[in-house]
């Protein structure tokens, strides 16, 4: 039974048993109270909370007294109390902490082996609590010298200060609510050459400067000449700005003419150039001498000169012809520039020393003209200063012509956008096109990149060019979106990078679907059924794809249309007498898994199989039910080609308006939605063949209630007893009767009691009848199903008459309650001090109250007055008042009675204070 609570006097509402609040949140406990002007408290684990700034605020607001809790934390989890005067009401607060999200996932990253490397993530929560692991193994606090942890509010790091080889892996960050993964891909040191050193042909007094880039701006090296290291001086200077490295050497002198190269500090290779001194000669040439064009392309022949685009183009023509010819310079029909010669002063001859620099395009393209040659210049060249240049010399004893080709080369135009094939679990085949341009030079290969979807920095995957126009990367997360992009290089340089291909997310086929088994066939049809793979993966299962494939052929054919979703499946229309192979694929977004072939081919064809009725145990002996139940059996049987099934009941057609039979191929039903007492009976159920068949009976007994018993009467009447007797009910409903309930009622009030219950016999006795009352009785008959519905009321009633009785109250023999004295707690040995009141104690039992005398030394102490005697509940006390060392002795008690006497006595000793 459940505990009615205790109603409460200061109350009006109490606490709930517990309250629930995520971290941080505010929580109010509320309680209200009888009195408005009582006071409480309030306990937290029994200890009285007080005022403690914007923690805990306490309020009290007419009847209600609020307790409210703010910014609540995990050290408010505890059990609360609000205390009025005695009473007090209880709760416990639960604070939930919330699930940490991760905010900013972590970035993939790339390095040089030696780098430090940070990852970062950022959660929702302020100092919550993260887990780090490589490659599914946690990293631990233990390993501090290799890894470094760090928080910074919802911020967390994980520092490697010195990376190697091995440190490469997948790291992932793992809170309560999630987790995020990123690949560090930790690379051996390649320096990448971004712009090799150049030839150079210089004349005397000229500035020749060597100049190289390369990828890292922190890798140094020196420059040698001729296997000897360069010295700096006045003339020489070497400088290193960022990736780029140069060797100036000013005021050429033909010594420096020799072979340079720039090693770079621990790499095995080196850039080299060679340095060209190109000496003027001043040969004596007589008078009117037609024009000269020292070069390999005179006459008319071209040749090609490259410039990588940005760079300085200059082109030194020596010249010969008197008197000086005039120089024209020409790029298709566009005339560049034309100026005389610069001859050495001659008596009575004016000369201008300034030189005639003509420009085109804001003086980018531009000549200059000496006495003995001429110089093409282009600054910056770009792609539209490719081209013919032709120079033309005349004077009057001739004229000269050459053509000079330009070419401009560059870094390639981007590639467009790769295509992405071939997906996999944890690898994909990356595909592109060449660039339109090449720059004017061959491409030498490509460099690619990835990234994942929502992430800002690029992995850059390979440091060999790729020289093919395919690429399988490798080492990817399976269900990550990532993103590709390509970069074209030639021998100038890397492009631009291409536009990211489309989204895509490693996926891998399903593991192979198992035990794929035969479960039925027939002559024009098949059952089988599978399990599904073991491996599932990222990319889910859309479904499973069925064929067969005819014995002696390699031909697999559909044997559904579509997919299915289930693991068995029904195939029709298949040949009869064919023997067939099957198979079966599981298919998701990454395509077909490897086939689950049956290792034998099957035969298309009915199997004959003997009918056999499997009977259950249940219904093997009789089924009872009762009226308005239902009734439904299933009666399971094999059997092939599928059996013809009857039902008979008591040897006659089941009326399908009174039993529902459903009949399948493996089962029968026989139902019936509310049972009736004309249901009862036997069941045959036959299954047959052709020839052979097999029957089985079932037996079933629908029951109901009794009707009342018969002739129910009373027999006798004797003192308080009464005999009843009564007969058997006509209708035992369907069921053995298990007994009878028998009543009694009281004239005056009518209200049935129980006498008898689950009573076997047709006849009892009442007994324990009130003298006096007038009593009416009744019998129900009782079954399986229960009581009847209406009992079986005695006609007549028993009157209980009075009867005279005188009231004789027994003799008993007086009790002897006299008892002789005795002393059931003696007087003790006692020692007091003198002038302070003694007491001397015991205890006496007798009956009757014995008389009492107190003795000292044998002498009765009756009438002195120093001395007192008590007597109360049996206790005997003496006061001896202010006794002195003359009140010592023996003392003893006498008590007598008219059944005998009894004495104590005990030693007082009286001690003198010193």
């Amino acid at each position: 039974m459940k505990k009615e609570e205790k109603k409460s006097e200061a109350f009006l509402k109490k606490l709930d048993p517990a309250y629930q609040v995520d971290k941080g949140q505010k929580m109010k406990l509320v309680v209200e109270v009888a009195n408005p002007d009582a006071e409480v408290k309030w306990l937290k684990n029994g200890q009285e909370l007080r005022v403690t700034g914007s923690r805990y605020i306490f309020e009290s607001i007419g009847n209600k007294r609020i307790l409210t809790i703010n910014n609540c934390s995990l050290a408010d989890d505890a059990a609360y109390t609000c205390v009025i005067g005695e009473e007090k009401s209880f709760t416990e607060l639960f604070v939930r902490e919330p699930p940490v999200q991760i905010l900013r996932p972590l970035e993939d990253q790339v390095v040089m082996v030696g780098e430090r490397v940070e990852f970062e993530c950022e959660v929702s929560e302020d100092g919550a609590q993260v887990k780090w692991e490589k490659n599914g193994v946690e990293l631990t606090r233990e390993e501090t010298f290799k890894y470094r942890f760090k928080k910074d509010g919802k911020k967390h790091f994980l520092i490697i200060n010195e990376t190697t080889l091995e440190d490469s892996g997948n790291y992932i960050v793992k809170t309560n609510g999630g987790e995020s993964v990123a690949e560090l891909l930790v690379q051996e040191k390649q320096l990448e050459i971004l712009q090799g050193v150049a030839d150079l042909t210089v004349k005397a007094k000229e500035q020749a400067v060597f100049k190289c880039e390369v990828s890292d701006e922190t890798v140094t090296g020196i420059w040698v000449k001729n296997g000897k290291e360069v010295v700096p001086n006045e003339r020489i200077k070497i400088s290193h700005i960022g990736r780029v490295h140069k060797l100036t050497i000013d005021d050429v002198v033909p010594s420096d003419e020799g072979d340079y190269s720039f090693i770079p500090n621990g790499f095995a290779f080196n850039l080299s150039a060679k340095l060209h001194f190109m000496e003027v000669k001043i040969d004596f040439v007589p008078r009117q001498e037609p024009p000269k064009i020292k070069l390999d392309c005179a006459s008319g022949n071209a040749d090609t000169i490259i410039v990588v685009a940005g760079n300085k183009l200059r082109l030194d023509v020596p010249i010969t012809g008197d008197p000086a010819p005039t120089v024209v310079w020409s790029k298709g029909d566009q005339v560049i520039q034309q100026a005389p010669v610069r001859t050495d002063p001659q008596p009575g001859v004016e000369v201008n020393d300034d030189v005639d620099i003509i420009s085109e395009t804001d003086g980018r393209v531009h000549v200059e003209t000496h006495p003995d040659h001429c110089v093409f210049i282009i600054e910056g060249a770009e792609k539209s200063d490719e081209g013919a240049y032709t120079v033309l010399l005349k004077n009057p004893a001739g004229e000269d012509k050459a053509t000079i080709n330009v070419k401009v080369i560059e870094a390639p135009d981007p590639p467009q956008a790769p295509k992405i094939l071939n997906i996999g679990e944890d690898f994909c085949t990356v595909q592109w096109q060449p660039p339109k341009y090449d720059g004017g030079m061959p491409i030498t290969g490509y460099i690619l990149e990835r990234k994942k979807k929502k992430s800002y920095r690029w992995m850059r995957l390979n440091y060999d060019l790729v020289k093919e126009l395919t690429y399988e990367s490798k080492r990817m997360i399976e269900g990550v979106i990532y993103e590709m992009r390509i970069y074209a290089v030639n021998a100038i340089g890397m492009s631009l990078p291409s536009q990211p291909s489309q989204p895509f997310m490693p996926i891998a086929p399903t593991s192979e679907p198992t035990q794929l088994t035969v479960e039925d066939v027939s002559d024009t049809s098949i059952t089988v059924k599978w399990r599904p793979p073991e491996r599932i993966g990222a990319g889910g299962l859309d479904g499973y794809m069925v064929e067969y494939c005819k014995e002696g052929s390699s031909e697999w054919v559909p044997a559904l249309q579509g997919l299915t979703e289930r693991t068995s499946t029904l195939i029709r229309d298949l040949p009869t007498g064919e023997r067939l192979t099957f198979r079966v694929k599981a298919i998701n977004l990454a395509g077909p898994s490897e086939p689950c072939t049956m290792k034998e081919p099957v035969t298309i064809r009915e199997i004959m199989q003997r009918p056999k009725i499997w009977l259950p145990r249940f219904l093997r002996q009789k089924l009872v039910k009762k009226v308005g139940e239902t009734v439904n059996i299933v009666i399971p049987f094999q059997g092939k080609p599928r059996p013809v099934v009857t039902w008979l009941k008591d040897g006659q057609p089941i009326d399908p308006k009174q039993v529902g039979i459903r009949n399948s191929e493996a089962d029968t039903i026989l139902f019936i939605r509310s049972a009736e007492r004309h249901h009862s009976g036997e069941y045959q159920v036959k299954i047959q063949i052709e020839n052979c068949e097999d029957t089985a009976a079932i037996l079933i007994q629908i029951v109901d209630k009794p009707s009342a018993p018969q002739k129910l009467k009373i027999v006798e009447i004797w003192g308080f007893n009464v005999a009843l007797e009564w007969s058997p009910p006509q209708d035992d409903g369907n069921t053995e009767i298990s007994g009878y309930t028998i009543q009694k009622a009281d004239k005056k009030t009518m209200e049935w009691f129980t006498v008898y219950e689950h009573y076997r016999r047709l006849n009892c006795v009442v007994s324990d009848l009130i003298m006096g009352n007038e009593y009416f009785f009744r019998v129900f008959s009782e079954n399986m199903c229960g009581l009847s519905e209406k009992p079986a009321n005695s006609k007549d009633s028993a009157q209980i008459q009075k009867t005279g009785i005188s009231y004789k109250p027994p003799n008993y023999k007086e009790h002897e309650f006299g008892e002789a004295p005795k002393f059931t707690h003696p007087l003790v040995n006692r020692s007091v001090v003198a002038g302070y009141n003694a007491t001397l104690s015991c205890s006496l039992r007798g009956s009757p109250k014995p008389r009492i005398t107190w003795y000292k030394n044998k002498m009765d102490l009756s009438g002195e007055a120093r001395y007192r005697a008590f007597s109360k509940q049996g206790v005997l006390t003496l006061e001896v008042r202010k006794p002195s060392p003359f009140d010592g002795g023996v003392y003893m008690c006498k008590a007598v009675n008219e059944h005998g006497e009894a004495e104590t006595e005990c030693r007082l000793e009286v001690r003198v204070p010193q």
